[in-house]
């Protein structure tokens, strides 16, 4: 069943409203007729089985069969601050950071960060990140689209996950899984949990510093140093696995 995002002001009467880019989607691509169901989905606690009843050139209507108020959100909200990494890795970073249920995604400039951007390319960027996070929360049945922020500067990240009820900052001099273990336990559903990845280059000294005065606590994932499309995932995975209810 292909799914779709409205605004709760669409949903009136047993009834929603599709219109935007989804309306070409199901007219002209998937080319679906009256009598056919999708799921859709409110942005922010509700999901929908509907059937096609009109489509239209500008709108689409469709009768309400079914309403799921269970969800699929993890109980907390998690925030991955995300070194900006080269080439392609922030989309697959991206993808599969919302299929594990996180809340939103932070690009953030580092000292090693190789890649930087203008003004203008940032912006063209985060139109295609989000685009990107749209498509996998379609695929994955989330019930929300997570946003993918404008890029901010290494300080501002720690002064927004530090703010938050836990923050974690993956490193690879850190050590004492035991203690990595017990943070992770004493997470609770209804937090918001901020992770800080650095780029390809990891994180400089002075920057895990910084953060951890910031009371963002330096935590491990093993042995091994993971890349950094790869570190940020390993944690969304435990702690989903952790927080999933």
């Amino acid at each position: 069943m292909n799914h779709f995002f409205v605004a709760p002001e669409q949903i009136t009467d047993g009834y929603c409203r599709i219109t935007g880019p989804d309306v070409n989607h199901i007219r002209n691509v998937l080319r679906m007729k009256p009598g056919e169901r999708i799921g859709v989905r409110d942005g922010i606690s509700r999901s929908y089985i509907c059937e096609l009843t009109e489509i239209g050139s500008e709108e689409i209507s469709a009768r309400i069969v079914k309403t799921d108020e269970v969800g699929s959100e993890l109980a907390a909200r998690i925030y991955l601050f995300q070194g900006l990494p080269k080439a392609d890795k922030m989309e697959l970073i991206i993808q599969k950071s919302v299929e594990l249920g996180v809340h939103e995604i932070v690009p953030m400039e580092t000292r090693r960060a190789v890649v930087r951007l203008d003004e203008k390319k940032a912006e063209s960027r985060c139109r295609r990140w989000n685009a990107i996070a749209e498509s996998a929360a379609k695929q994955c049945g989330r019930l929300m689209i997570p946003r993918v922020s404008p890029v901010c500067r290494f300080a501002e990240a720690v002064r927004r996950a530090a703010a938050m009820e836990r923050a974690l900052i993956p490193y690879e001099c850190a050590d004492d899984m035991a203690r990595t273990r017990g943070l992770i336990a004493s997470l609770r559903p209804g937090m918001q949990i901020g992770i800080l990845i650095g780029p390809e280059g990891g994180f400089e000294k002075e920057e895990v510093e910084m953060a951890a005065e910031a009371g963002i606590v330096p935590v491990t994932l093993g042995r091994r140093i993971l890349r950094t499309e790869t570190a940020g995932l390993a944690a969304l995975s435990i702690l989903m696995f952790q927080l999933e209810q």
